[in-house]
């Protein structure tokens, strides 16, 4: 059997960490973890380290937070480490060439997408919100570029219309950590064919916003189901129901009875026994069916259970989307 490689492991969120785990249980060296510095979390604000960086104290593992790479001094003591590869994973900071050149067998990406589609910050949710049919995760011999580099090893998994953004996640990281020791070992022995990335079918996954978690109920059902289940858990798409919000969690394509024959967008119709209906669409003749959302204070519930509680603005012919002014 070919030796263990030598690896820097770069990530900071719980996607990171999924890989990084899946690495402490193969037969590969970890030679350091890099990760964010610890930042202010929760409602004290008191610095909290990364999910990686709990995960690599846990194992002894040494862990370097530099606020950057592009020192002199950063890039000296990652050298010293004298790893064969460093694996990336959502680390958050740019690696400037000098890194990329400093490992063996260079840096390697675990990006969670079909490259050359969704190359950038939320490949998850904008495949999700695009209506993909499948996701991956890609293996990826990190350049330069913005998630640029030759693939190394692709693994595919379908979407259907019920993935929200948190499935799809916990999905892919999976994924990421199955692919990412499969392609150290493909490495560390007669090695792994790097295909370029097609110029054809590139897309780029911008960063999420709370602002665009607004529904905007003018819009085609298809699309509002598919972003209220993208945004689950973050950010969340919501409306206005009056002077507050209303949270949608789950939904999906509705069908508009015969005796409706067009509404205000946001209007309320008669429910089902387990679902919110909305009138969306550019003539309110289309219906978004939400199945679970979240009351401002309360806690997710299934919509029968919303309904059960007989909000008084969750009554057929109210608009959604409206604030108490508007609807005045």
């Amino acid at each position: 059997m070919s030796r263990p490689l030598r690896v820097i492991f770069a990530g900071t969120p719980d996607f990171a960490a999924t890989s990084l785990a899946a690495l402490l249980q193969s037969r590969h060296q970890l030679a350091a973890v890099y990760t964010q510095p610890d930042r202010p979390a929760g409602r004290g604000r008191k610095l909290t380290a990364s999910p990686v960086k709990s995960l690599a104290l846990e194992h002894g593992l040494p862990v370097r937070q530099p606020e950057t790479l592009k020192s002199t001094e950063a890039q000296a003591e990652l050298a010293a480490f004298e790893a064969d590869i460093m694996v990336v994973v959502a680390y958050g900071l740019i690696l400037p060439q000098a890194v990329l050149d400093i490992p063996r067998l260079g840096c390697l990406n675990v990006h969670a997408s079909l490259l050359p589609r969704w190359r950038g910050a939320a490949p998850i949710q904008r495949a999700i919100e695009a209506g993909d049919g499948e996701s991956g995760v890609t293996i990826m011999q990190m350049d330069a570029g913005l998630d640029t580099g030759a693939m190394l090893l692709i693994k595919r998994t379908p979407i259907t219309a019920a993935t929200t953004g948190g499935e799809l996640h916990d999905e892919l990281a999976q994924l990421g950590g199955e692919a990412i020791v499969e392609a150290l070992d493909a490495l560390a022995g007669e090695g792994l064919a790097a295909t370029p990335q097609p110029e054809a079918g590139v897309t780029y996954a911008a960063k999420l916003s709370k602002a665009e978690a607004e529904l905007d109920f003018g819009r085609p059902a298809t699309e509002l189901a598919a972003k209220v289940r993208a945004f689950n858990p973050w950010p969340v798409a919501w409306c206005h129901l009056g002077s507050e919000r209303l949270r949608l969690l789950m939904a999906e394509v509705g069908t508009a009875r015969d005796d409706e024959p067009g509404s205000v967008p946001g209007t309320l119709l008669a429910p089902d026994a387990d679902a919110l209906r909305i009138a969306c669409g550019a003539r309110g003749d289309e219906v978004l069916r939400v199945t679970q959302a979240q009351l401002p204070g309360g806690k997710p519930l299934a919509a029968r259970d919303l309904l059960n509680a007989r909000h008084e603005r969750l009554h057929p012919g109210h608009i959604l989307g409206q604030t108490n002014e508007e609807s005045a």
